[in-house]
């Protein structure tokens, strides 16, 4: 079934081409929840010793002003990319007062949406655009479910790999044209195999009640402030998360099977207006209350666990930046926060993560149809509600099969990849980790959601008392690890000119917001 990657592999072997493979380019956008000491969501505005979230490349906020977002440069190590995330996860914690990083996906102690500061970016009207895009985000779909963290793994293919391939391949396209075919269909593959990250790393079992705001629900209870699924292995990306609670409000799906029809399918939904958002409303009592009443407000509202990515230039739109440069680089967003790692994820993820990605890229990618497409999404959900179940079956090609057999006969396709990015490191650590996946496989208990919940049952705590406690740890691990003074001028130098270069734009000449929008919304 997996022949056309293993195919590839060992062409790729053969003509001495395995150094471009391992060239891949790899970052990390981790979020963490800034929380008070009785685990509430911070109140506090982001801090200032950190920078200005608007214009600091590596430190910002996402949904909220207490929803922390730390970004690493691209790196060709995934090491790297950890050292750098650990250094200014140290500076960021060194700087809070009496406050920690919440350690887990699912937030605690929510005292309803209203109590969820909506992050501000100052008085520009780009930073102006950012806070009513959240504002908008809240009235559509509630704020509890906007401040559930998560870790992206960014990856890009080495640039010089590209014609390479394409000539291995006998591709007489122009260059551009097959990187972003490449890319796609790596994006597809993705989607097909993507429940395999919340089988392997999901780590949010469970969630406060605090969370559910007293809504209906099918949870079990696992103690009087907890709810849980005996096998749920990832709830953010299940009913209870952004991803399928927003698809189905919206309706829509985004084409991923060639790059213009991605572009196509998202350029519908933030040009289309919605009547259910009409109802919101735009400018309410001289306020902005979202930026428009369309399907998506801007391309980011629309939530995938994989994105097509290319980098902006100033303010210019994703869906134009994909349709004048390609595909720069793949947003993978299905990871959980690591609850049992400082870093809030690891080495063994990360070159998994990779091994998966390069095995995507090599296997081949047919279009995604309306049948397929719903198999996707039913697998997914399945997973992340019941991945632990010994009995459950996923959809394949219309035919139900085994989770645990799927998932085996997948890793096990992989591990010629595994071997070709190894090359002849003798700690073999992409090898390593693939055999630990298919250890998760045949052995359930093994997965974090598992043991997540089985740590719980044998402290008798629950959710809150255990997400508190690792956050608890890994602030106190932050305590011990010491960076460079370079490093410190580093963070510190980052954080001043971030000010500066707010100040710098709050101080141009601005045009009104309502113009501004209209110029922004017009390229």
């Amino acid at each position: 079934m997996y022949h056309s990657a293993e195919k590839r592999v060992k062409r790729i072997v053969g003509e001495r081409l395995s150094d471009m493979v391992r060239g891949g380019v790899k970052g990390l956008e981790k979020e963490s929840l800034r929380v008070a000491p009785d685990g509430g969501i911070a109140q506090t505005t982001h801090p200032a010793a950190l920078g200005a979230a608007l214009t600091h490349p590596y430190i910002t906020t996402d949904y909220s002003e207490a929803l922390i977002e730390l970004i690493t440069p691209p790196f060709s190590e995934s090491a790297k990319a950890l050292d750098f995330l650990r250094e200014v996860q140290k500076f960021v914690c060194s700087r809070l007062d009496k406050e920690i990083l919440w350690g887990t996906s699912m937030p605690c102690v929510l005292a309803g949406g209203e109590n969820i500061p909506i992050a501000r970016y100052g008085s520009s009207n780009q930073g102006i655009m950012k806070t009513v895009y959240r504002r908008g985000l809240g009235h559509r779909y509630g704020r509890t479910m906007q401040v559930i963290a998560g870790v992206h793994f960014n990856y890009s293919l080495n640039p010089s790999l590209l014609p390479v391939y394409q000539s291995l391949e006998e591709n007489r396209q122009p260059l551009r044209d097959f990187t972003d075919a490449a890319y796609m269909g790596l994006t597809r593959n993705l989607l097909r195999y993507g429940w395999l990250v919340p089988y392997l790393f999901g780590a949010s079992p469970a969630v406060c009640k605090s969370f559910l705001g007293g809504k209906a629900n099918n949870l079990s209870e696992f103690d009087a402030n907890t709810a849980y699924e005996p096998y749920a292995t990832s709830l953010r990306l299940g009913d209870f998360g952004y991803t399928n609670s927003k698809e189905k409000g919206v309706g829509i799906k985004a084409n991923y099977n060639s790059l213009q029809d991605y572009i196509d399918s998202l350029t519908r939904a933030i040009e289309t207006p919605s009547s259910l958002w009409e109802k919101i409303g735009v400018v309410v009592d001289g306020r902005y209350e979202q930026l428009n009443t369309n399907i998506l407000q801007i391309e980011n509202e629309y939530y995938s666990t994989v994105r097509p990515k290319q980098l902006l230039n100033g303010m210019e739109k994703p869906v134009l930046a994909l349709h004048r440069r390609g595909v720069r680089y793949i947003e993978l967003r299905s990871l959980d926060v690591n609850a049992y790692d400082p870093l809030g994820v690891n080495a063994e993820q990360l070159d998994f993560l990779e091994t998966l990605l390069l095995f995507c890229l090599f296997q081949d990618s047919p279009p995604i149809n309306v049948q397929e497409q719903r198999e996707i999404d039913q697998n997914q959900g399945g997973v992340a509600h019941r991945g632990r179940d010994p009995s459950l079956y996923l959809l394949r090609q219309g035919r139900e099969i085994k989770l645990r057999q799927w998932a085996d006969e997948l890793c096990r396709a992989m591990s010629g990849v595994s071997e070709l990015l190894d090359g002849d490191d003798p700690a073999k650590p992409y090898s390593h980790s693939l055999q630990l996946q298919l250890e998760k496989i045949a052995h359930s208990e093994q997965t974090p959601s598992a043991r997540m919940l089985e740590e719980m049952r044998q402290n008798g705590e629950g959710f809150f008392q255990f997400a508190q406690r690792l956050s608890l740890q890994h602030h106190s691990y932050f305590d011990t690890v010491s960076i460079s003074s370079e490093r410190e001028a580093f963070f510190r130098n980052q954080a001043e000119r971030s000010h500066a270069g707010q100040a710098e734009l709050e101080s141009m000449p601005q045009v009104s917001f309502d113009k501004f929008l209209q110029e922004y919304f017009a390229q």
